[in-house]
Formats: structure tokens, C-alpha cells, sequence
């Protein structure tokens, strides 16, 4: 239930929507004096707006238990729709094969590195890669890319474009060697049409974007990611209070690991590096901190080996920590010419 439909001041519910609370589950886990120093409002108003999302949410009736505790399954079912789940290539066969075959859906991933090691172009990449027809290997989706930094790029997707059409063409050659290949039904225009972008200039219009989405996505049900181009850019610049970050950006990775699940699609958060003192010395590490690594079901740190780009598994339930190098090229990513590496697990 949305706290837009709390019988509230108008100002009110501005604050609680700015603040990352637009459902009551994310109001009730917060204190009176939290949300008081939140909204910076008095301990009383808290009190009030608890109240009132209380008499809304009707947590005096019996039935709301059940409803909390129904919906469960067998793993055997889990299982099954486990492997039924599509995965995105990243158009490298050595990033592909330490992924298990690509990005995969109904899961939140987490990509970070250094600047210009390659994290929009990746993001733009899957933003083609997940609308290859399915004859072809693909899912056949569309795709929501989500610019918080300004580096979409139209010129540079329709490049990728261009290029994962001419690869669809050389793939239907060798398939019909013996007969005339079938013409590439989808062209690069098509491509650009089928990603929805959205670019945000604050933390609190990303807020707003992200609990949009599962409203859009219902709309448009053949969305299979969502790329957010970085999650980290407008909450590292505008903050001072950083627990109300965390609990903001706890927020937002809940809202985003529910819709992975339920629409079946997947989420890719693109973020940035930060340094790390650690017993003294220095490190590069992604930004946002220790809490916000739990917060992703995968995690992929990009980086630089000499002049090679490589990617490394840092974090998964379902695949080995390992290592392969990748290359950006005018056609897109693609393999650097390195056999993969695979590393000890972390």
C-alpha cells in the first residue's frame, strides 16, 4: 500500500516520498524518532503518520497474518524455474562462460570499476544484447536503462546495434549453409526503440524512477532488464547523513531484487570505485560501502590488468569465482583474445 493514500498534508507525504518510505512496509521499519529526524518534523507529526498508516494498513485484523505467511513452495519448483530463467550474453564468450552463460535474469547484479574500464558500455551492450530474437539465442525483451550520470549515449547504442545485426546475419549463414539464409527481421532502429530511458538529476528522482518501475514494467511486460547507469553517482554527492543512506539504498535494493522476481527479468547496478584505508595502506574498492555488498545477488568488479581489461567474479550463489578478459571495440564488447583465467575461490 502507498503512502500517497494517507490521509496526510500534502507536505507530509512529499517528505516521506523524498525520504525513500512510498509503501508502508518501508515506514513501519523505521522509528517515530528516526522518521522525526528524517523529515525533520517534530516527535507529535511522526506519531501522527504512524497512526495514520496503521488505521490504513488495519494491522488490528487477524487476516493479515495469513496473508504474510501464504504464497509458500517447493524447491523443486524453485528449481525448475531456476533453470528455465533466460540469461543475457555479453557478446564475450570468455565473460559469458565464467557467468554461466551471461547475466542472468530474476537476479540483481552488481558491476563496478575504475572510469573508462568499460561499465556503460557493458550496460549499453546487454541493452541491445537482451532484445536478440529468440531464434537466435535471445530473449527477445526490451530493455529500461536508467542515467543518472548523462552517459547514454544514443550514437553509441545504435553502433552496438548495427553490429548485433550484422553478427545475427553471420549466425543465420551458418545455419543455412546448404540454402539461402533468412533476411534479419529486426534492424538497428528497431533496437533504439525498444529501450526506455530515463535520465535522473537527483537521489530523489532516482527514488521516484525506481518505485515507478514495477508500475511500468506492468505496462510493458516484455521488459527483461533494467540498467541503472550508476546507483551510486547522486548518493555519493548530496549526502551528509549516511545512515539515512543506507537505509535509503536498503530500500532501493529490496524494491529492486522484488521486481527481478517477480517480473522475471534482470537488474544490472552499475557503480563506482572509492578508495579504502585498510591497516594503513590505500585500496580501490567499490563505493557505497561494506552494507550495500549484500545488497546484490552477484557482483562483478571490472579492472585492469596492464594494458587488458579484465572481470572478476567477486560474488555469486551459483558460479565459481574466476577471472576472463574482455575487450570494447567500435562493434561492442567482445573477447580481448585471452583464454579465461580461473582464480581460488574468495
Amino acid at each position: 500500500m502507498e503512502v500517497s493514500t494517507l490521509p496526510i498534508s500534502a507536505s507530509l507525504r512529499g517528505k516521506l516520498i523524498s525520504a525513500g518510505h512510498s509503501s508502508l512496509s518501508s515506514l513501519f521499519s523505521v522509528s517515530s524518532s528516526d522518521l522525526a529526524r528524517d523529515l525533520n518534523i517534530s516527535e507529535n507529526e511522526a506519531l501522527a503518520v504512524f497512526e495514520a498508516a496503521s488505521q490504513r494498513a488495519g494491522l488490528g485484523r487477524t487476516t493479515r497474518s495469513h496473508d504474510v505467511v501464504s504464497g509458500a513452495r517447493n524447491a523443486w519448483d524453485m528449481l525448475r524455474d531456476e533453470e528455465a530463467c533466460g540469461r543475457i550474453t555479453t557478446c564475450c564468450a570468455d565473460l559469458d562462460h565464467i557467468l554461466g552463460g551471461g547475466i542472468s535474469c530474476q537476479e540483481v547484479t552488481e558491476i563496478g570499476g575504475v572510469p573508462g574500464i568499460g561499465k556503460t558500455q557493458l550496460g549499453i551492450q546487454l541493452a541491445v544484447n537482451v532484445q536478440i530474437p529468440a531464434e537466435y539465442g535471445g530473449l527477445q525483451g526490451k530493455a529500461i536503462y536508467i542515467d543518472t550520470e548523462g552517459s547514454f549515449m544514443v550514437e553509441r547504442v545504435l553502433q552496438i546495434a548495427e553490429a548485433c545485426v550484422e553478427d545475427m546475419q553471420e549466425y543465420s549463414g551458418l545455419l543455412h549453409k546448404d540454402r539461402q539464409a533468412c533476411p534479419v527481421k529486426i534492424q538497428p532502429k528497431d533496437f533504439l526503440s525498444n529501450i526506455f530511458c530515463f535520465r535522473v538529476c537527483s537521489y530523489t528522482e532516482q527514488i521516484a524512477v525506481i518505485n515507478y518501475l514495477d508500475k511500468f514494467v506492468s505496462e510493458h511486460k516484455d521488459v527483461k532488464l533494467v540498467v541503472i547507469d550508476s546507483i551510486t553517482f547522486h548518493f555519493r554527492q548530496d549526502f551528509v547523513d549516511m545512515a539515512l543512506r543506507t537505509r535509503l539504498l536498503g530500500g532501493l535494493a529490496l524494491k529492486l531484487m522484488k521486481l527481478a522476481k517477480k517480473w522475471s527479468l534482470a537488474v544490472v547496478l552499475l557503480n563506482q570505485v572509492t578508495t579504502k584505508c585498510s591497516e594503513g595502506s590505500y585500496r580501490l574498492t567499490l563505493a557505497l560501502g561494506d552494507s550495500w555488498s549484500h545488497a546484490c545477488t552477484n557482483r562483478i568488479i571490472l579492472f585492469w590488468n596492464g594494458n587488458e581489461r579484465n572481470a572478476h567474479i567477486d560474488k555469486s550463489p551459483t558460479v565459481q569465482s574466476a577471472r576472463a578478459s574482455y575487450a570494447v571495440t567500435g562493434r561492442g564488447i567482445r573477447n580481448s583474445g585471452s583464454s579465461c583465467k580461473r582464480v581460488k575461490m574468495m
